[in-house]
């Protein structure tokens, strides 16, 4: 006998009913972009593996460790996309979106991609909602940004996210404050790789999530002691606008997350629920991004949230995501001279709105109105013989029981009314 084939390690699946948890999700964070004029693009699973060098930045883990990284038949080097943002700007580039009204507003979902140990809330293929704006300095597009990644958390019944900001500066900001980083870290006793990478770029050690450089690091120099004044007014705005929207917020004088490209606003949502790995999701500003992937030199603002990671919160905090019935009705052919006609019905009914399945394979009424039940209908259609030449059905109330006879003609009205 065959081995049974199981997915990869590391991947987040979802099957019924999970998977239905898993769209909700997915549209409560995503609706309220749409309700702030963003629009959809559709990104490639896999780009040129220099997008991510020269967007994400050598130094950061998700480049020097994380990536999954081919040659395809061409020999070319492709990449299978471990964030959005780079691929969002490229394509604005690629397809002239910014030579349009600005700022160009988008959304995004899909599956991504990371080496990674495998643990909970953790995967090497996760998925994410990411929204990006560009082609605004407004620090009232940061907080709009902020605002609907929210919202989605609000609709979900979520309490205990917690978002941290901080702000990486301006050019002038981190030019000051990479000499004052080097001179600290260069009392410190570091590893080799540490080394390599302070030469690279110095902010990205702050980002080192190991016990013993945490500690080292406890004295470091903040990037907020040395804000430029242009800075620190575009910080303060945002924080002013997030404040109006009545948003709490924690200042993180620390947070400069994961990527090259974040420049001012940085921002991170958290929850306590999921244990060591608590960010949900986060994002920030990044204003030579679209300049360094050859477009203009305008800046973006964006995010990406989790899904997977969003449903554990949910988890958490003991949210049930209910799955919505898959069917409105369905339909029991008792016998075969009538199942004809119940093919026909179903596409009828299909047609109009409603969510139709019904039994197959000949099925007997008592194992076909179990499947009924099980389908989470609210209606069953029963047809027999009778009913087949007085062109009629039984429609079965599976709440209460009750039982009436409507005709063919009156059925799609009969059922639109009833399921309102």
């Amino acid at each position: 006998m065959p081995t049974q084939l199981q997915a990869p390690k590391g991947v987040a699946e979802y099957v019924p009913n999970a998977s239905a948890a898993f769209l909700a999700v997915r549209d409560a964070l995503s609706a309220p972009a749409s309700l702030a004029g963003y629009g959809y693009v559709e990104l490639p699973v896999f780009e040129d593996t220099n997008l991510y060098i020269r967007g994400v930045g050598e130094s950061t883990d998700v480049v020097s460790k994380e990536m999954y990284t081919f040659q395809d038949r061409g020999g070319r080097s492709i990449t299978l996309r471990p964030e959005g943002t780079a691929g969002v700007v490229r394509a604005v580039v690629e397809h002239n979106l910014d030579r349009a009204t600005l700022p160009v507003k988008l959304w995004y979902s899909g599956p991504f991609f990371r080496a990674e140990r495998p643990q909970q809330g953790r995967y090497r293929q996760f998925h994410q909602v990411g929204v990006e704006a560009l082609g605004s300095d407004d620090p009232a597009l940061d907080a709009e940004v902020i605002a609907i990644a929210w919202e989605g958390f609000r609709s979900l019944g979520l309490t205990g996210v917690r978002l941290t900001i901080n702000s990486l500066g301006d050019g002038q900001t981190r030019a000051e404050y990479r000499d004052v980083l080097t001179r600290f870290l260069d009392t410190l006793d570091l590893d080799e790789q540490t080394v390599q990478r302070v030469k690279i770029n110095p902010l990205r050690v702050l980002d080192d999530k190991r016990q013993d450089m945490i500690k080292k690091l406890a004295d470091a120099p903040l990037i907020t002691d040395v804000l430029s004044g242009e800075a620190l007014t575009h910080h303060e705005g945002v924080r002013d606008y997030l404040s109006e929207l009545g948003i709490e917020f924690v200042d993180d004088p620390r947070l400069v997350r994961g990527l090259d490209y974040y420049t001012r606003t940085t921002f991170e949502f958290v929850h306590d629920g999921l244990g060591a790995q608590s960010a949900v999701g986060g994002g920030g500003r990044y204003d030579s991004l679209m300049a360094d992937l050859g477009g203009q030199d305008l800046s973006g603002v964006g995010w990406g949230i989790g899904i997977d990671r969003t449903m554990l919160a949910c988890a958490a905090e003991g949210i049930e995501i209910a799955p919505e019935a898959r069917v409105d009705v369905y339909l029991v052919p008792v016998g075969d001279a009538v199942r004809k006609q119940l093919v026909v019905l179903a596409a009828s009914l299909r047609r109009a709105g409603v969510r139709v399945d019904m039994a197959f394979d000949g099925r007997g009424l008592k194992g076909a109105m179990r499947a009924a039940d099980r389908s989470g209908a609210r209606f069953a259609v029963v047809m027999g013989d009778r009913d087949l030449a007085a062109r009629t059905v039984e429609v079965k109330d599976l709440a209460d029981g009750q039982q009436t006879t409507v005709t063919w003609s009156e059925l799609i009205r009969t059922l639109q009314e009833r399921l309102r």
